[in-house]
Order: structure tokens, then sequence, then C-alpha cells
């Protein structure tokens, strides 16, 4: 079976990210059938590409050749299959949205805890730990004992916070993301409002789960991964959940369990916000997927996790 290798990366620098930029990485990765998606933006880049491992590697190369990326990090996994279906390389405002002008992880930033370290700190009474990530993927997995803002999209992290702090304006405060790049963003914003104390789990859970042996674990679940393989688990194994075609949820063997799930067509999270009118669009749909599934072919309406 081919392997393919999975890297998942960011860098907060000040880069000139337009057109020209564009065009090179996006030329680099097409010649190594490398696939996935590649933001960029004035303070930096930020992605997870997948492809034959020579091709990411000569792709991660001329990315570590960009001004501000000679040290760029990434992690690595591997899947049996290509978890991309397609390229992306765009150009935005910022690599990870959180809509606070002026917040910059390379001015301020929090303290950088390596993973072996980080059950020591987040087990410490005065320590509050937050997940930064969105209430889908934190509904699968988290550290035991953080907190859930319950958030729909990053932008929202800031007024919640705003508002947390009152309630322990003494703590320390520990975050965690999925690959840290939210959370070191996160931690400049905190860092601004004035809190000295602030700490972030460099590499994020994938460096956990990588890292930490299970029975050392502090964390309980899957961790919610940006491509096909939905979630991974310790040691970056590919996890226990899929997609619901409908609504794009992940769901769990219990969820599939549910008189409500229906596959490629609904889940207990969407069924009873769709008609019957879509449900049978849906249901046809998964119908023709699986049909040119058999094939070997790719269904051109067909959408993936990416």
């Amino acid at each position: 079976m081919s392997r393919f290798l999975i890297a998942a990366l960011y860098k907060f620098t000040p880069l000139d990210a337009g057109p020209a930029l564009r065009a090179r990485i996006q030329s680099v990765c097409e010649e190594n059938a490398v696939a996935g998606t590649l933001l960029l933006a004035r303070e930096g880049i930020n992605g997870t590409i997948a492809g034959p491992e020579p091709g990411v590697r000569t792709v991660l190369a001329m990315l570590q050749t960009l001004p501000g990326c000679a040290g760029l990090e990434h992690k690595e996994s591997w899947a049996g299959e290509q978890p991309f279906l397609r390229l992306k390389v765009r150009l935005k405002r910022e690599i990870v949205t959180m809509g606070v002008p002026d917040t910059d992880p390379t001015r301020i930033v929090g303290t950088y805890v390596e993973p072996e370290d980080w059950n020591d700190l987040i087990t410490a009474p005065d320590v509050v730990t937050i997940d930064t990530r969105n209430d889908y993927e934190v509904r699968i997995g988290q550290f035991a004992g953080a907190i859930d803002p319950q958030t729909t999209s990053f932008r929202e992290f800031p007024d919640w916070f705003r508002r947390f702090r009152e309630t322990r304006p003494n703590a320390r405060i520990a975050m965690y993301c999925t690959g840290g790049i939210r959370c070191e963003k996160a931690s400049a914003f905190v860092k601004a409002q004035g809190i000295d104390a602030v700490y972030h789990l460099r590499g994020g859970i994938l460096k956990y789960l990588e890292t930490v042996d299970e029975a050392d674990s502090l964390w309980r679940g899957e961790c919610f991964v940006f491509d096909r393989r939905v979630a991974v688990k310790h040691g970056l194994e590919t996890g226990t959940h899929m997609l619901c075609h409908g609504c794009r949820e992940p769901l769990g063997p219990q969820d599939m369990t549910s008189p409500l799930y229906v596959e490629g067509v609904s889940c207990p999270y969407c069924h009873d916000a769709r008609s019957e009118e879509q449900r049978a669009s849906y249901a046809e749909r998964h119908r023709q997927e699986t049909l040119a599934e058999r094939r070997g072919e790719r269904h051109v309406g067909r959408k993936a996790a990416e």
C-alpha cells in the first residue's frame, strides 16, 4: 500500500504574501504531486499538505527558504491514501482569523510548554486550561479538566475571554489547540490584555499525541483534523470518527448507531433541521458517490474534509 506523508505546519513571520509567492508555492506543490491547503498572509504561513514523501520534503525544503522560515517546524503523520482531494494555496488577511487588529505573535507571545511538561502545568491548582478550538472539535476530545469556550469560530474567542477573565482574574492561563497556531495567537491576545502568566502547548495536541505515552496521557477522546482522516488518536493513528455528509459534523461510533443517522444523508445533529426534500437530495448524492467509487471514479459533486 502506498503511504502518504502528511505535514502540518505554520510560522508567524513577516511575509511578502502576494500573487508571485502564491504562484511559486503552487507550482512546486503541483510538480511534486502534493495536495492540501496552504494559507499565506503578511503575518506568515499556515497549512497542512500531503503526498509522496519525497514530494512533501521537497515542498518543505522550499518553504524553509522563505524569509523568516528557516526554522519552520512541522508535525508529521502518515496515511494509506491521499487525505486531500486537491491543492489550495490562498492569500488571506490572517493565517488564522481572530479579527483583532495588531495581535502579533512575533512581537508578544505566551510561554511555550513542551508536550512532556504539559501534564505538570495543567494539573497545578492555580492554572486554568482553555481549549481554543471550536465546539465541534472539543466535542470529540479534550484535555481532562479543560474549559470549553463553546465557540463556533475563532473570531468569538476574544469576546469570550474578556468575559471569562473577570471570573478568574488571578489564574495562570494555559491554552492549547490542534497544531499550536490558534493557541499561539490567542496567547498574544491574552498577553496584550495585561495577563503575564500565559502558556501554550508547543506543537499543539498533535505533538502531544505523538510524544506522550498513552498510559501517561491526560488527553481524552480523539483529535479532529481538517482532512479526510477526520480525527486521530495517540500515536497519530487514524481515529474512529467520520463526517456527516449533511452537516459536516464529526460522528463517533455511538452517533452512527442512532436511528437519526442515515449514511450520506443525516445524523443526530442535523436530522431535525433538514427537510424531506433535502434528505432525498442527499440520499441521491450519496447513491451517485457510491456508484462512482465502485467504478473507481471520483464523483464530481463529492465534498471532502479539507
